[in-house]
């Protein structure tokens, strides 16, 4: 015995420090090839985010590209998602700097510290949650929610690459409207020269992707981009085509760092830690949700957790400040065709390569072509076919995924998750209080006349059969009652009450004690409660708690030809005489009713 129970437990531990073990016999030199370009792309890509994202966090520009690298592989190997890239991204920078900003000078060593200190808080408290299996908060977040937050995050990064495209100068800002409002208001100061760039990129993408889908477009419209750029400056002058590119980068490794943990960082630190930590894995877990929906991978939400932990725990020894998934990234990775971790995997460790190597390059990189690009990925993660089909069927799943869409687009990205959750919590909460109860009668035109609903049959008079499709708990028993209540009004002689309740799947305190007291109402009329067809678990739990004998024992039944035969004889024979509906086969021994 005791090897039995040890086995599947290190296996557990397996599972959780070693996943990889999952995905690595699905690896063929087929995805192999498919990953290797995935992961080329999306290093290259990373050149000019990195900076940007670091830019935006205060940190000095490399960190940014560090932040890529270590986390980016660590979190591939430990988490969950086969499609998630980790590293820095726009709202995470931002909600590094808000933090930070108030108690040191950005970019300077104080400031570097406090947030490779506030990295490590962020991925001990990760991997706590993950090991705590906090992952399942994660089904929270409904179809709808993901749905509605990947097309809204979509649009946010198109928008964000609206002044490269164009080659404005706009100030930053990451509210989609202020961004439309800008370009409108600058629209005479676009730059013909850089759209052109952007332009042919994303066409020679678009065209590549539709004649030869075995290239990879987004390097060879990128090859195409920094070409035009190339041609466009030669012949007219950089000074009249005014290109901007990404500039050269630092080639160098990520230097050895180290948090710095004191009683005073650790107070200082301790709530940015918590809205960072909370903000970070709400990000990865939809993007890894909204990708895992895409390819039908079944997503482990605390293995998600221990990698996004993980990854930044040793990232911050690596000089890379918080990581979690990003959505241009993983986009990218998911429309260049990788098939397994290893894409993400390998986009870390070339764009180390790649720093080394290419990153003076990179002054040859338009930003307009890297704008074309991230158009062709936004396009890509709306995914028309389900929001056409959740409109079509669902209005409430519809108002979830518009309003999140909605606040995706014009409020923080954190607060728009966090109101399409608590919006599917309410929708939620609204069916299950709302239980179905319908009137059932038996039907006589088949054979086993099972119990129907159809208001076209007679209803005995002195019995009243309901289903009750629903949890009867505290949220729902008001409903409940107030439903009987209003059954019972429309034929007060209807004394008996047949509850089917095999549509009932939970019953809690509440519930138990309504059940309860609807059993001494219909007795202090001259009826009696009776339960058909009520699970084995929820009987069990009436007798654990004693509800079950205040009900009556012999009032609730296993089949419904031993309930109809009892109750029919505790039925009001006077009654039973002078009625016509005879919808029981018991009523049959009666005799016919006199004529009128």
């Amino acid at each position: 015995m005791e090897i039995r129970d040890y086995r599947p437990r290190q296996q557990g531990w397996q599972n959780i420090f070693l996943p990889f073990l999952k995905w690595w016999p699905k690896v063929t030199p087929r995805t192999l090839r498919a990953d290797l370009l995935a992961g080329l792309t999306g290093a290259i890509v990373a050149l000019p985010q990195g900076v940007a994202f670091a830019t935006i966090a205060g940190m000095p520009p490399e960190y940014g590209l560090y932040a890529g690298m270590v986390p980016a592989i660590v979190a591939a190997l430990f988490g969950s998602s086969w499609l998630l890239v980790s590293g820095p991204t726009t709202a995470a920078s931002i909600v590094l700097f808000s933090s930070l900003s108030i108690h040191a000078e950005p970019g300077s060593v104080e400031y570097v510290q406090l947030a490779l200190t506030m990295t490590m808080m962020v991925g001990l408290l990760q991997l706590v949650m993950g090991l705590a299996r906090f992952g399942a908060l994660v089904n929270f977040i409904s179809h709808s929610v993901v749905v509605g937050f990947t097309a809204g995050a979509a649009i946010l990064i198109a928008s964000s690459q609206f002044k490269h495209f164009l080659g404005l100068i706009l100030p930053r800002t990451s509210h989609f409207h202020v961004t439309v409002y800008n370009v409108i208001s600058h629209w005479r100061e676009i730059n013909p020269y850089v759209t052109s760039v952007g332009v042919i990129t994303l066409i020679s993408g678009l065209l590549v992707r539709r004649f030869w889908p075995k290239f990879p477009f987004m390097i060879v419209s990128m090859l195409v981009g920094s070409a035009s750029a190339l041609v466009m400056s030669r012949l007219m002058g950089p000074e009249v085509t005014q290109i901007a590119s990404v500039g050269a980068l630092p080639a160098t490794l990520p230097p050895l760092s180290a948090p710095h943990f004191t009683l005073h960082n650790i107070q200082l630190l301790a709530p940015a830690t918590l809205a960072t930590t909370l903000f970070a894995l709400t990000e990865a877990v939809s993007i890894a949700r909204s990708l895992a929906d895409r390819t039908g991978q079944n997503l482990d939400g605390n293995q998600e957790f221990i990698g996004q932990g993980l990854s930044n725990i040793i990232g911050c020894f690596f000089s890379g400040y918080v990581a979690t998934g990003s959505f241009n990234r993983s986009g990218l990775n998911y429309q260049a065709g990788a098939k397994t971790p290893l894409a993400a995997i390998f986009a870390g460790g070339l764009l180390i390569v790649v720093v080394i190597l290419v990153a003076p390059l990179a002054i040859y990189l338009p930003n307009a072509a890297m704008s074309g690009i991230l158009f062709l990925v936004a396009w890509g993660l709306i995914d028309f076919r389900h929001i056409t089909r959740i409109f079509k069927t669902s209005f409430a799943e519809s108002v979830i995924m518009t309003t999140t869409f909605l606040a995706t687009l014009f409020l923080e990205l954190e607060f728009a998750i966090l109101l399409g959750v608590i919006l599917s919590l309410v929708v939620y909460l609204n069916r299950t209080s709302h239980p179905r109860i319908l009137a059932r009668v038996p039907d006589p035109r088949l054979p086993e006349r099972p119990f129907t609903t159809d208001g076209a049959l007679p209803e005995c008079p002195q019995l009243k059969i309901v289903r009750i499709d629903g949890s009867l708990y505290f949220g729902a028993v008001n409903h409940a009652m107030d439903r009987l209540q209003e059954m019972h009004g429309e034929n007060p002689g209807q004394k008996h009450l047949l509850i089917v309740a095999s549509g009932i799947n939970f019953i809690d305190m509440a519930g138990a004690e309504f059940l309860t007291r609807l059993a001494k109402e219909k007795e202090a009329g001259g009826g009696q409660l009776y339960l058909y067809d009520i699970k084995e678990g929820i009987c069990n739990h009436f007798k654990l708690t004693g509800y079950l004998l205040d009900i009556g024992t012999d009032n609730i039944y296993e089949s419904k030809t031993e309930a109809i035969a009892d109750i029919f004889g505790r039925l009001d024979k006077q009654i039973c005489a002078v009625c016509r509906a005879r919808i029981f086969l018991e009523c049959r021994s009666l005799p016919e009713p006199a004529e009128k």
